[in-house]
């Protein structure tokens, strides 16, 4: 697999005293969404810092499209488009002013530039803020110009650290809808604790704890970490009727049925059976019992069951989070990883 982001062991320790980022191994595939999950304090936003080489890491090597990262990597720094979390612009420019400017940074050419500005104000429903001073944005409104900033050099991987944090839900809409739109046509790692946002846009999700990546892998994988899975019925009719619906649901082999309130049914599926099969033979003996189906949930929580159950895990190990398999010793955050 072709990988956009790719760490070993990378370790940053603060003053020889707090440990930020520990011992991490990340593997992010070019092209995916890719989210990042975390409590606060577990490391996230350091290690993009790492990424971007504004923070020397302690140990280990990290590597963005198959080059090292680090302070004078500025071929790396060129590839990322960075969008940091509450961000903080020069509040005298207006937004096309600063645009500009990052435009003119990167040198790129005027004949070039001033459509892309144009075009990235668009993309983002600034073009009415245009002659507004940037300290006169909302909250929203300057989160979607960090946004247009991060795609001013038009780079390949974009990593937005905490992108929906403060915004009303209009705001927070339309950045999931941008995230899955540029996600089809470049790499995009998003660093969240808002689950929903993770489940909504991303394909590939890593999940760090106390500075430790404890999980990198598809949406796919994740949720099948969960012991079982869960559906909500809603069915309409009397009480005693979805009663009865509910005995004859569980005397189906590999289900158990809960009712929760009046009218909705838990069902839980063994992992080991096949949930279309099973679902198929519960919506049978709804359909021969004569009660309307109002809905049907698959998955309910399922991104927060399994982040929580991950989190439980690791911090259950105790001392069997030591990895003790053999490192190689020259290891440095300008070495190359190996194949």
């Amino acid at each position: 697999m072709d990988f956009a982001i790719r760490t070993e062991h990378l370790t940053k320790i603060f003053n020889n005293r707090t440990i930020a980022v520990n011992d991490m191994s990340l593997e992010v595939p070019r092209g995916a969404v890719f989210g990042l999950l975390g409590p606060n304090g577990a490391g996230k936003t350091t290690t993009f810092r790492i990424l971007l080489g504004l923070q020397r890491a302690t140990a280990g090597r990290a590597e963005v499209f198959g080059l090292p990262c680090g302070p004078n990597a500025v071929e790396v720094r060129r590839m990322i488009g960075y969008l940091p979390t509450h961000p903080q612009l020069p509040g005298h420019l207006r937004p096309i002013e600063y645009l500009d400017l990052l435009g003119q940074l990167c040198r790129i050419p005027r004949e070039i530039r001033k459509p892309r500005l144009v075009s990235l104000l668009r993309a983002v429903g600034l073009l009415g803020q245009t002659d507004q001073p940037i300290e006169t944005l909302s909250t929203g409104e300057t989160t979607r110009l960090g946004i247009a900033a991060s795609l001013v050099a038009d780079p390949p991987l974009l990593i937005w650290d905490e992108p929906t944090a403060g915004l009303d839900p209009a705001a927070r809409r339309f950045t999931l809808d941008l995230i899955r739109e540029l996600g089809k046509s470049r790499t995009v790692v998003v660093s969240t604790h808002i689950l929903s946002d993770i489940d909504q846009v991303c394909d590939y999700v890593g999940v760090m704890h106390e500075g430790r990546m404890i999980f990198n892998g598809s949406m796919q994988d994740m949720k099948r970490r969960l012991r079982r899975d869960d559906f909500l019925l809603e069915v309409g009719g009397q009480d005693h009727e979805v009663q009865r619906l509910a005995v004859q649901m569980n005397a189906v082999e590999g289900v158990d049925v809960q009712l929760r309130g009046p009218n909705t049914l838990v069902v839980q599926i063994d992992p080991q059976r096949s949930q279309a099969a099973l679902l198929a033979e519960l919506l049978k003996l709804i359909d021969a019992s004569g009660l309307p189906l109002a809905a049907i949930h698959s998955g309910l929580h399922e991104t927060e069951n399994a982040y929580l159950q991950l989190l439980q895990e690791d911090q259950s190990h105790g001392f069997q989070r030591f990895d003790l398999r053999p490192r190689r010793t020259d290891a440095s955050v300008s070495g190359d990883l190996p194949p």
